[in-house]
């Protein structure tokens, strides 16, 4: 190869890959600042009032929770005890069996003595055929619904939840996720806390559960997972939604809330047709189509995000698993962000549309593929002699450090916000999780969106893929 056309072709790349790394530095620095702030504003905004009177106010909104279940027969009735024991009045515990194959269905039969019920079916409605309603002979579990249906994944079990809930809000989670028994009365609140804007939907952390103490459904306490994958994960979402959460949810520029614990104001999610069920990444398309509603319409809105450790759930343990789980995440955005592409850099879309959108096709979508093929650029040019050692170690070396600050500075947060991990050896061990995530963990997951999107690119069908939990009754 011609030295000087090498020479000018790797000067190009330097600059983009400088460039590139310039920008990302910037943006997370401004990120850590606006979930400061957010947080402390939350902190402030919520040191006063008392909850517990809306708990128990027969005039407080309603609300359904719809909790898909597939083939959960080993913890569907602790997971539903538990979600019978919430301090609200007002609510609705609607569970749909989505065709499970095993006994989830007679096992809510039997424990809760439901009996099938008459009851209208809109037949307009899409979602895959009701075989059964039921409902408890038992007065102490009347806030208990069960839908039987046939089998035709999450979002469609979602939306036939939706069709037959007749409640204010509807709120979408995972069946084996643990609701803090407060839970429903903080998301009330912030479907009521703005004035000037109407609120379309609550979303909130996640927080991970594995190795907790679990008893009855409910959680007793709370310990770092003993499993490696675990640790990176809790590591992961630390700083997924106590910092980038945060940081969107400041200038008011969410386009995701967690599938696992998300409340929706029913009008709006129905006025879009609820989830889209040609998606696998369903939580993140229905913001996407609620704001764009809401945005056409020139009606003032808002989405709220909730830091408060509401919601726990189990995340995967077993490398297969997760890497079809990022794989899936990978699929949904792309799938996403091209059905929404003439959101990209439109000014009539606000923040999201110069803001949001851009950032989550640029480092959510395409970091991951700029990595990829950035290590065999490395591997390229150091086979042809032609490499800048100098400047590669020290980017390399700047992007690590900067990675274990940005990760020690969410752990530190964490712990003067709501210090869940009290230990100081558990914290210790997070920060050591982060000093060797970016080379053990983070190739994983880069490795899992780049198998995801040459999945979705080369039109390979793939679906949801094994998600099987060990079950919080091992956690007992």
């Amino acid at each position: 190869m011609d030295s000087s056309i090498s020479n000018i072709i790797l000067e190009y790349i330097n600059i983009v890959f400088l460039s590139y790394t310039a920008v990302l530095f910037v943006l997370f620095s401004v990120m850590g600042y606006l979930a400061t702030l957010n947080s402390f504003h939350y902190k402030n905004k919520n040191s006063f009032g008392d909850l517990t009177k809306l708990a128990a106010s027969p005039i407080a909104p309603s609300i359904t929770i719809i909790a898909p279940a597939y083939n959960e027969g080993l913890t569907i009735v602790e997971n539903v005890r538990s979600l019978l024991s919430l301090r609200y009045m007002n609510y609705e515990v609607m569970v749909v069996n989505d065709g499970s194959k095993d006994d989830t269905l007679q096992k809510m039969i039997n424990a809760y003595g439901l009996e099938k019920i008459d009851h209208p079916i809109n037949p307009d409605w899409r979602s895959k055929p009701i075989r059964g309603i039921y409902k408890s002979t038992q007065r102490s579990f009347s806030k208990l619904t069960v839908i039987d249906k046939a089998n035709g994944g999450k979002s469609d079990a979602l939306n036939a939840g939706m069709a037959l809930s007749t409640n204010k809000y509807v709120g979408c989670i995972d069946v084996d996720c643990l609701l803090k028994p407060d839970a429903l009365l903080h998301v009330v609140k912030s479907f009521y806390q703005r004035s000037k804007k109407k609120v379309i939907a609550v979303g909130g952390v996640i927080r991970i559960a594995n190795s907790c103490k679990i008893n009855g459904g409910h959680l007793e306490d709370i310990r770092l997972p003993k499993n490696w994958l675990a640790k990176f994960q809790l590591l992961e979402y630390t700083r997924s939604f106590n910092i980038g959460r945060m940081a969107w949810g400041r200038i008011d520029s969410l386009l995701i809330i967690s599938g696992a614990f998300g409340f929706f104001d029913r009008e709006i999610a129905m006025a879009v047709n609820g989830y889209d069920t040609s998606t696998v990444g369903e939580d993140m398309e229905i913001i996407f189509k609620m704001r764009r509603y809401m945005h056409d319409r020139k009606e003032p809105y808002t989405i709220e995000y909730i830091p408060d450790p509401l919601c726990w759930t189990e995340v995967p343990e077993d490398l297969g698993i997760l890497m079809n789980q990022r794989d899936r995440w990978a699929r949904g955005n792309l799938e996403t962000l091209f059905k929404h592409k003439d959101m990209f850099f439109n000014s009539k879309y606000g923040r999201l549309g110069l803001l949001s959108y851009p950032y989550w096709f640029f480092y959510e979508w395409m970091s991951p593929l700029l990595e990829f093929f950035g290590f065999f650029t490395v591997l390229f040019f150091a086979y042809f002699g032609i490499m800048n050692w100098d400047f590669f170690i020290a980017i390399t070396a700047t992007v690590y450090m900067f990675s274990i600050m940005f990760s020690f500075y969410a752990i530190l947060w964490d712990v003067y916000t709501y210090n869940e991990y009290r230990k100081t050896k558990d914290i210790l061990i997070l920060m050591g999780s982060a000093i060797i995530e970016p080379i053990v963990f983070h190739p994983i997951v880069v490795w899992a969106a780049v198998r995801g999107n040459f999945k979705k690119l080369l039109g390979i069908k793939s679906g949801w893929g094994s998600q099987v939990r060990k079950g919080f009754a091992k956690a007992t």
